[in-house]
């Protein structure tokens, strides 16, 4: 796994917790790794492999716990804090956050209240009349999934 990845899978738990209605504090913390990882001029395998967790420590906003989940990252590909989140709330309910119109906060209502977790179940839940009937949709709003939809991938 290279930073660029492990950058992105730190972004998608930070995502996942955004529309979980997580902490924002410990959100920022994986978008904030995430970001310095990405940029980081040395491989973070190379790092780890040399230093281990404390090594990791040296990049700015990778404390105790993000280093031991990127060792975890390196070492089997995944950690159990997002293995945990998956189960819990599919990350391909990160997809409607490609939609303009679509915010954490919809994206968290419609996935909690009407159990959306895909474009694809969106898509049969707009076709159903869904929309119209969800509180804190308004018509533009509806309209504008409505048309991001149709011109999204497979749409």
């Amino acid at each position: 796994m290279d930073n660029e990845q492990i950058a992105r899978r730190f972004n998608r738990m930070a995502g996942l917790m955004e529309i979980r209605g997580e902490d924002s504090f410990r959100t920022r913390s994986y978008r904030m790794a995430a970001e310095a990882i990405e940029t980081w001029p040395t491989p973070v395998k190379e790092i780890a492999a040399k230093d281990g967790a404390a090594g990791l420590q040296e990049i700015p906003g990778v404390g105790k716990a993000l280093a031991g989940k990127i060792v975890d990252l390196l070492e089997r590909g995944t950690f159990d804090a997002w293995d945990r989140l998956v189960a819990e709330t599919p990350e391909t309910v990160l997809d409607l956050l490609e939609l303009p119109g679509v915010g954490p906060k919809t994206a968290a209502m419609l996935h909690q209240k009407f159990k959306i977790a895909s474009l694809d179940d969106l898509r049969k839940f707009v076709a159903g009349g869904g929309l119209e009937t969800v509180d804190g949709i308004g018509p533009k709003t509806a309209e504008r999934i409505k048309s991001s939809l149709q011109h999204h991938a497979g749409g």
